[in-house]
């Protein structure tokens, strides 16, 4: 096995995005994952399209490098099936709110008297201390909860959703390094421990990392949020035949830029341009500039530009582009395999390059209780029923 973590045995109960999403990290570093599903399947199977139901986009980029078993844990069977794999793994991770696995006799004290040395991992919705424990949770509550829906209103008037699953995937980084730290301190104690992960006390922190602004100080000293990001302004700016995104930022990028538009020298000159902090308070003023200076050249001269001077700047891709761009393709970002039952699939290269324990694709996204026989007999030596 490959990846830092080879060695490294995983129970994962958790499904949709976030703990997936976290697990498959973990399994391309190398731990071996097994995911225990509901008969049901992990719901994100449904979300096509398909070549064969149970078998979407979603779950197929979440669940590389893993090993699918089913267990009904409401059948006392099954349960004890779990139990018996817990004293074989050094992780169980789940996102089941905390009552529901209390219920069903899944609580960390009766785990670890199983296994002492367990790491048992739960990432859910909110803090079992607080008020909203035990709520129910999903990526688009996060977002209005954790102030990023109120940004977008700040910036155009409206709260919004950021069209990706950014609080699923931001706390699902935050998960695999939370197991990966976990598991570091147990190589140097031989100790397990219990570890609650909420989704909003993790994405406020993440979003208050831009926009605490003056409320970090007691008492405040000026208004929360950063003003180049809520700037309605910021771009991408459009250009005479389409749209770019450009970041110029420092004195000298704006020494260079100024003499590619032929004007006088914009730091020097004008106030508005004359520090990172004068422009920051004018945010809105920078953007509207930036709107209005654009238009007079396409978008692959400015490119060419900006490269030059090497000033940060992007074409605005679409989602489409990334299959044919030539720096994804030039680093080895696109593996083609072959699925044992979904055919030719683009998978994305575990991102990285290590020089002794490189992470790889070992396995594809095992169909529904695909590994059930070869997890029951290596692990506890016994058939499947």
């Amino acid at each position: 096995m490959a990846g830092p973590l080879a060695g490294v045995r995983i129970l994962d109960l958790t499904t949709v995005v976030m703990g997936p999403f976290a697990t498959q990290i973990l399994g391309d570093f190398g731990a071996d994952v097994i995911k225990v599903e509901s008969p049901e399947g992990d719901s994100m199977r449904k979300v096509g399209p398909f070549v064969h139901p149970g078998m979407g986009p979603l779950y197929m980029q979440a669940n590389r490098n893993k090993r699918s078993i089913v267990l009904n844990l409401k059948q006392q069977e099954d349960k004890d099936t779990l139990l018996a794999l817990v004293k074989e793994v050094d992780v169980l991770v789940y996102n089941i709110r905390p009552p529901a696995m209390r219920r069903l006799g899944l609580d960390y004290e009766t785990l670890a008297r199983i296994n002492p040395g367990l790491i048992m991992c739960g990432a859910f919705g909110f803090g079992e201390k607080g008020p909203y424990a035990g709520r129910p949770a999903y990526d688009d509550i996060l977002q209005a909860a954790s102030g990023i829906s109120s940004v977008f209103q700040r910036v155009n008037g409206k709260p919004s959703y950021a069209p990706i699953n950014i609080c699923d995937r931001t706390v699902g980084l935050y998960l695999a390094t939370t197991i990966s730290s976990a598991l570091f301190h147990k190589q140097r104690t031989g100790e397990g421990q219990a570890i609650e992960l909420p989704m909003f006390e993790t994405m406020a922190q993440f979003v208050l990392g831009d926009h605490f602004g003056g409320a970090l100080f007691q008492p405040p000293r000026g208004e929360t949020g950063y003003k180049r990001l809520l700037s309605s302004q910021r771009g991408p700016y459009p250009t005479k035949d389409g749209h770019l995104c450009v970041v110029v930022y420092t004195d000298e990028h704006w020494r260079k830029f100024s003499r590619m538009l032929g004007v006088p020298d914009l730091v020097d000159n004008d106030p508005r341009f004359a520090s990172l902090q004068e422009r920051t308070i004018r945010s809105e003023e920078m953007g509207a500039y930036l709107n209005s200076a654009l238009v007079v050249k396409t978008t692959e001269e400015w490119l060419r530009l900006f490269d030059e001077a090497d000033i940060p700047a992007s074409p605005v891709n679409r989602i489409d582009d990334l299959f044919e761009d030539p720096h994804l393709e030039a680093v080895g970002f696109w593996q083609e395999m072959e699925h044992p039952t979904e055919g030719r699939i683009r998978v994305p290269a575990p991102v990285g390059t290590w020089s002794r324990t490189q992470p790889e694709v070992r396995r594809l996204p095992p169909n529904l209780g695909e590994n059930q026989a070869e997890v029951l007999q290596e692990i506890l030596g016994r058939e499947a029923r």
